[in-house]
């Protein structure tokens, strides 16, 4: 089931300010939503381009204007106009600007990451852990709804207070897992194996991913191909297992942590073999 989310555009997840626009988003999964508010005189070849480079605008935008009007010209020479109630779908390659001495006004849910990515992202090296209940479909079959759902409050529940002590960062939960980040995979190692002994006591199995990579930080959210590396190291893990990356191991060495060597994996999309190690002891 997909999850279901609320988010207020007035208190946003992220403010991007270029002169003469201000942008304020909430991301919701893999979306993100963004009230724009354009002032009179601005251009994106005037105010924008000296920031991001390139001729033309590269995002596709889609949204509505809700007051004022956007003025748009395309590399051919054409032009248009976008009014109030007007929803619209710009492909990429335009210059956009506000037509009248009104403030443009508009929401969009297509290319806010692509026009603010400049202002809205910065790359940190960080330690990412994921984690995921085994077999959560046939122990939901077998409770039923109303039990299951019980439990796996029950269970988040307790993650989080074991993030708290370990100092770790929740980014977002879906369905039966959660992503975090810690400042070292120490922390991370910890909170997995913490998080692993206290499903076992609600009769779970867990299985985890830590790895070590830099990613973006957008919003709340962190994305990057380390995230896909961490979930799918995560995804090679048996139950009850907490796989970890080659460069998460040597990093770990000096914190007392014990691996066992799982060999050569394949991973899910990514290049190359990856070399993964099961924490022991723990």
């Amino acid at each position: 089931m997909t999850e279901r989310r609320s988010k207020s555009l007035a208190k946003p997840d992220a403010t991007i300010r270029f002169e003469g626009l201000v942008q304020e988003m909430v991301e919701l999964g893999d979306l993100t939503v963004g009230r724009t508010v354009i002032q009179p005189g601005w251009r994106w070849s005037t105010h924008v381009r000296p920031d991001v480079g390139g001729t033309w605008c590269k995002a596709r935008h889609v949204g509505v204007v809700l007051s004022g009007r956007l003025g748009l010209t395309f590399p051919d020479g054409s032009t248009m106009e976008i009014g109030p109630n007007e929803a619209f779908d710009i492909p990429p390659e335009h210059d956009g600007y506000t037509v009248g001495d009104m403030p443009c006004v508009q929401i969009e849910w297509g290319g806010l990451r692509a026009f603010s990515a400049l202002r809205n992202a910065s790359r940190v090296l960080t330690t990412l852990l994921f984690t995921d209940i085994v077999a959560s479909t046939e122990t939901a079959s077998r409770l039923g709804d109303a039990a299951w759902r019980v439990l796996l409050s029950s269970h988040f529940e307790a993650a989080r207070t074991e993030l708290d002590r370990h100092l770790g960062h929740e980014v977002k939960s879906a369905g039966d897992g959660l992503l975090a980040t810690f400042e070292g995979p120490a922390h991370a190692l910890g909170c997995a194996s913490a998080i692993r002994h206290a499903a076992s006591r609600d009769g779970l199995s867990i299985r985890a991913g830590v790895h070590v990579g830099e990613v973006e930080l957008v919003g709340a959210d962190v994305r990057g191909i380390a995230v896909h590396e961490a979930q799918r190291i995560m995804a090679q893990a048996a139950a009850n297992e907490i796989l970890v990356s080659e460069l998460t191991r040597a990093l770990s060495a000096a914190s007392g942590f014990a691996f066992e060597d799982r060999g050569m994996h394949q991973l899910k999309g990514l290049t190359g073999e990856w070399r993964l190690y099961a924490l022991a002891g723990c």
